[in-house]
């Protein structure tokens, strides 16, 4: 690679070229930070997800230590829940708090939301006392978040735009959807931001 290369430049050479042990060194000599280094650091462990046995723990380990020397505590719990998407587990109770099924349910009733609707998308403890996956309650949370925030974003853009206006009976239907919409979205992101709360 050429010097000066862009580190998601680099990950992206040395992925194409099946040399999976460079891309671990292209991240371990670049200075961390919250944009092209976590990114390039999102494909190195989505790299390492794709993998099995010992090639996989040749990738996963030496990452995961670089992310628990992570001086940037953002920065630190952020790589852990992009590694998450990828379904690597770079936290084994290092940096994200610990919640038990009823943190969760008191925490979802106190933002408004059903933890039921987690449900669907991920396992919860049959007993309260159980503790809870909390990298996928933020993930899913998070996603849950964006795609009510959508849904209001694609139902305003339909409504005139002129102020002062007299609405259609089903244009004030979509108005008030999009409103219910954006409110659900308050709560499902701020769901997710007291769930990691005291991250390490």
């Amino acid at each position: 690679m050429s010097q000066g290369a862009r580190v998601t430049d680099e990950i992206e050479f040395y992925k194409r070229r099946g040399q999976l042990q460079n891309t671990v060194r292209v991240i371990r000599a670049r200075t961390p930070e919250r944009l092209r280094w976590r990114a390039a650091l999102a494909s190195v462990t989505e790299i390492a997800g794709a993998l099995r046995g010992r090639d996989r723990m040749r990738i996963e380990e030496p990452v995961r230590e670089l992310v628990l020397d992570l001086d940037d505590k953002i920065l630190r719990r952020e790589s852990v829940l992009d590694a998450r998407k990828s379904g690597v587990d770079l936290d084994r109770g290092e940096v994200l708090p610990p919640h038990t099924r009823w943190d969760l349910k008191r925490t979802a009733f106190l933002t408004g939301v059903d933890p039921m609707d987690l449900a669907r998308y991920l396992r919860l403890p049959e007993e309260y006392g159980r503790p809870i996956d909390t990298a996928a309650v933020v993930l899913v949370s998070r996603a849950l978040g964006l795609a009510h925030k959508q849904r209001a974003d694609r139902l305003l853009a339909r409504l005139p735009s002129a102020h002062g206006m007299t609405l259609a009976r089903h244009e004030q239907y979509m108005l008030d959807r999009a409103e219910r919409d954006k409110d659900m979205a308050r709560r499902w992101i701020a769901l997710s931001k007291v769930m990691v709360e005291g991250s390490r």
